[in-house]
């Protein structure tokens, strides 16, 4: 790698915990980004958003809602949350009597007739308002300016399973967000796997995300902030990088327990018991939620196939720091993993990816680049970002700075197809070719020998 590209990839990392980055992370530009506000912007006790505030000239503070790009798959898709509490660990983040609590959300392919069903908003109205306060974008993004409870996901809350042969049931996808960002900024991925037939279980990290609501209306806010001035203070911020991963793992593991009960003890609702293939489970992520896939397969067996989307896979802050590498660094994967790096992003030049590489021998690997890409091109930001720059007059350079060069929905369109490409290959035995080489319908994605 040249000076330049050095000097870059530590700037990008300059705040990384786990995959955290000044581009999808707690830190923007090197400086804590303030705490959130329980509530701004909500309907008190309501959890729908409330109307955007009126300036005295009776023009909106917030500009018209924001949308995700569509499902691809043939199947509507449905939701529904899951509030889980894990009697077997007291919180990491929080301490005391505390048991460790989480939201997830599950996605899964709906009857054809789920548009009766109301959509789900990307965000409640509390989580939007603590995500307002604190999110990766506020350097580009001024606070108070997007209505993001106002973005509606394409799942609908409620709706049927869709019919299913008989003996038949529906490869698990589990999906874990970025360091410092909710579940739901993935939905457009999430949407379409399960849009596809695939049940897609999304996580929050509790007090790691900027907000997340639980039944009754109680926010449980980020700590990261504290977490981060604390191990600064003290020289311990690599150990802070390990316990976020081992949260985020221990997390995982737990989700799978719980939908592995069976009957009346399942978190499930009555219809989705029954019609979850727990022996074809696949995983993925984008930044620290790539490195919880990839940890997680290698920690637990119940992961059959991961993708890792721009995440650093070691306890650094520097993409082209070889110290302080995680047992998958270490050791490697035996099952087969999918790395989807933004340019510049590959095992050639970030060091942990290398030490995965280099340690995987015998098993399934891929490196792709997605072209004119940034960090966060592998979020929802991709199809949110320039709609804010659109609705706000913000200037081209603020929406490459966040999600590159490369087409929206180019963007889009690429990694439903390789994402998709890859599950359908490794818990469905369905090879499409896609993923053998370069393809013409895809020139954005390059593939890193």
């Amino acid at each position: 790698m040249t000076d330049d590209g050095v000097q870059r990839h530590g700037r990008r990392r300059a705040a990384v915990i786990g995959g955290f980055a000044a581009a999808g992370a707690l830190v923007v530009a090197g400086a804590l980004v303030s705490g959130p506000t329980e509530g701004r912007g909500a309907v008190a006790g309501s959890g729908e958003p409330a109307a955007a505030p009126v300036r005295a000239s009776g023009a909106p503070t917030r500009a018209a809602p924001m949308t995700l790009p569509a499902p691809t798959g043939r199947h509507q898709v449905g939701t529904v949350s899951l509030h889980l509490v894990d009697r077997q660990r007291r919180d990491p983040w929080v301490g005391g009597q505390t048991h460790r609590e989480l939201m997830v959300s599950v996605r899964y392919p709906a009857r054809a007739d789920a548009g009766r069903y109301p959509r789900a908003p990307q965000m409640t109205a509390r989580e939007a308002a603590g995500f307002d306060a604190l999110n990766n974008f506020s350097e580009q993004v001024p606070r108070g300016k997007v209505d993001w409870a106002a973005t509606r996901t394409y799942a609908h809350k409620g709706a049927p399973v869709a019919a299913r042969d008989a003996g038949r049931r529906l490869p698990v996808v589990l999906y874990s967000p970025g360091a410092g960002d909710p579940r739901s900024l993935g939905s457009t991925l999430c949407d379409d796997l399960a849009s596809r037939g695939y049940v897609v279980v999304s996580i929050d990290h509790t007090y790691e995300a900027p907000a997340v609501e639980f039944p009754g209306g109680r926010v449980a806010r980020s700590v990261m902030q504290a977490e981060m001035a604390k191990a600064g203070k003290a020289g311990r911020i690599t150990e802070l990088m390990k316990k976020v991963s081992d949260v985020r793992v221990a997390d995982t593991r737990f989700v799978l327990d719980e939908l592995a009960k069976p009957g009346a003890a399942s978190a499930l609702p009555a219809r989705l018991r029954g019609a979850l293939d727990l022996d074809a489970v696949g995983m993925f992520g984008q930044s620290a939620g790539g490195f919880t896939a990839a940890q997680t397969m290698h920690d637990d067996r119940r992961i059959k196939a991961a993708v890792n989307m721009d995440g650093v896979m070691g306890y650094t802050q520097r993409d082209d720091d070889p110290s302080n590498p995680s047992t998958v660094g270490l050791d490697g994967v035996d099952r087969p993993l999918l790395l989807m790096g933004m340019e510049g992003d590959n095992h050639h030049t970030v060091a942990s990816w290398g030490a995965v590489w280099r340690h995987s021998t015998g098993t399934w690997l891929r490196d792709l680049t997605l072209s004119g890409s940034r960090h966060a091109s592998y979020t929802d930001a991709e199809a949110l970002i320039p709609q804010i720059a659109r609705q706000w007059d913000l200037p081209r350079e603020t929406v490459t700075k966040v999600i590159g060069t490369v087409d929206p929905e180019r963007a889009a369109e690429a990694q439903r197809a390789y994402v998709s490409a890859f599950f359908d290959r490794w818990l469905r035995g369905r090879d499409s070719g896609l993923l053998n080489g370069p393809s013409d319908r895809y020139p954005e994605v390059r593939f890193v020998r």
